[in-house]
């Protein structure tokens, strides 16, 4: 960050109602090349096609041509290229992918806005946040369980978030803390701009890209506005219990110590989101009661789960009879990961023996290195299990006259072994 944006940033904090009147002269050629340099090398192309590195051949020439543009406002974002991933349920989830130079751009913004915003934004955001992590959410509600302010869990699902942010209240909420017309202006080019899916280019007055990166930051502000403050200044004094709610991008779950609070907060929270522009999923929304059992209670599961951040959350007996908050990967994650290990052994069994190793050991570890929580092993190892028998599956068909077996692939397995299901994060103690 420069001396000037910690300035910025600096006055954000001492002073929480302060309004920017002047930041995008703050986008200069050395906040373009440091946007360049904080992207990343493999990430997909846009319709321009070009990559970090062909950018990059003429990078000073490229960026003044770039920064003279936006001070002469001649500045025209490209539009995004849309893919399609699937998703758990079988649906898919539309994701954008911008221009090189879009990208710059779009980073250059976020520095800017994320000095003005990290300041204000409340201790229960989690998601795209420095210094945060999904595994500080999932620590934050295991510590609401044991405390006994997570008796009852309202579930939260907003439908379709991304693609729904009305553009005109996004604006608005920006201008109440930054009324720069200029840095206001670049921030509507890359909401308004097409989005070209094949053939056909369409435009929108709503939505913000999801794979822009731009758009975690703009979700950001506006849940914090439409969720965060509301909660925290609005709900919560008027409750009689404890209560937390921890949010991660637009995931996000309410703890309640009373239920009589949860109920409330249940029948008030659509009309809170729809004043926004925004919908609950009835079916994904839900409340979940999660009072700790007490320990004479006859079985070995708690009375209630629920699900956050690929991880299902549940109480088990411990080894002294008591109880304690547990989670585990959520059966779906599950299935996505065998899924996607098989498609690859399957798609890449060509390779050398060696490079489909390297390959598989790249996926396994992604895996592990999220989901290895301590109390999570099971899953863990579930994971790695399927990925040993789907290697072996596919190496198989390689060769007829030299057919993989059991007792080679075990052989194999010593030279070139899989990782091992481990704890990387502490969740609890």
């Amino acid at each position: 960050m420069s001396p000037e944006l910690m300035k910025v940033a600096s006055r954000a904090r001492d002073e929480p109602s302060a309004r920017f009147h002047s930041l995008a002269h703050l986008i200069d050629e050395s906040a373009l090349e440091r946007a360049f340099h904080n992207l990343r090398s493999d990430a997909a192309v846009g319709v321009d096609g070009v990559t970090k590195e062909a950018y990059g051949l003429g990078l000073e020439v490229n960026l003044r041509n770039l920064h003279e543009r936006l001070r002469g406002k001649r500045y025209r974002h490209q539009p995004i290229r849309r893919v399609n991933i699937p998703k758990d349920n079988g649906g898919t989830r539309p994701l954008g992918i911008s221009a090189f130079e879009d990208k710059i751009v779009q980073e250059a913004i976020r520095e800017v806005l994320s000095a003005v915003y990290e300041e204000v934004f409340l201790s229960c955001s989690y998601g795209y946040r420095p210094g945060r992590r999904a595994h500080d959410a999932i620590r934050a509600l295991d510590n609401a369980a044991w405390e006994g302010r997570a008796n009852w869990i309202l579930e939260a699902d907003l439908r379709s978030f991304f693609d729904t942010v009305p553009h005109r209240r996004l604006m608005e909420l920006l201008r109440e803390r930054v009324p720069d017309g200029s840095l206001l202006r670049l921030v509507g080019k890359c909401l308004h701009v097409g989005v070209l899916e094949g053939e056909a280019l369409t435009a929108s007055e709503e939505g913000t890209p999801q794979g822009s990166v731009l758009s975690p930051l703009l979700a950001n502000i506006y849940l914090h506005h439409a969720l965060d403050l509301w909660f925290g200044e609005t709900v919560m004094p008027r409750l009689r219990g404890r209560a937390e709610m921890v949010r991660y991008a637009d995931d996000f779950v309410i703890c309640f110590e009373r239920e009589d609070d949860a109920r409330r907060v249940f029948e008030v929270l659509p009309k809170r989101m729809e004043a926004f522009g925004l919908t609950l999923h009835p079916e994904k929304t839900r409340l979940i009661p999660y009072t700790r059992p007490p320990k004479h209670q006859q079985g070995g599961k708690g009375p209630g789960t629920f699900d956050f951040l690929g991880f299902t959350f549940f109480w088990k007996r411990t080894r002294g009879g008591g109880w304690a908050n547990a989670v585990k990967t959520r059966s779906s994650r599950v299935a996505r990961a065998i899924q996607r290990i098989h498609d690859y052994c399957r798609r890449h069994r060509h390779l050398s023996v060696r490079d489909q190793h390297a390959g598989l050991v790249r996926r396994l570890q992604g895996h592990i290195n999220y989901f290895g929580v301590n109390g999570n092993g099971v899953s863990v190892r579930g994971v790695i299990l399927q990925a040993e028998r789907s290697w072996m599956k596919w190496l198989r068909r390689r060769s007829q006259r030299h057919r993989m077996n059991w007792k080679r692939f075990k052989e194999l397995l010593k030279r070139l072994p899989l990782p091992k299901a481990r704890i990387v994060v502490q969740i609890w103690g």
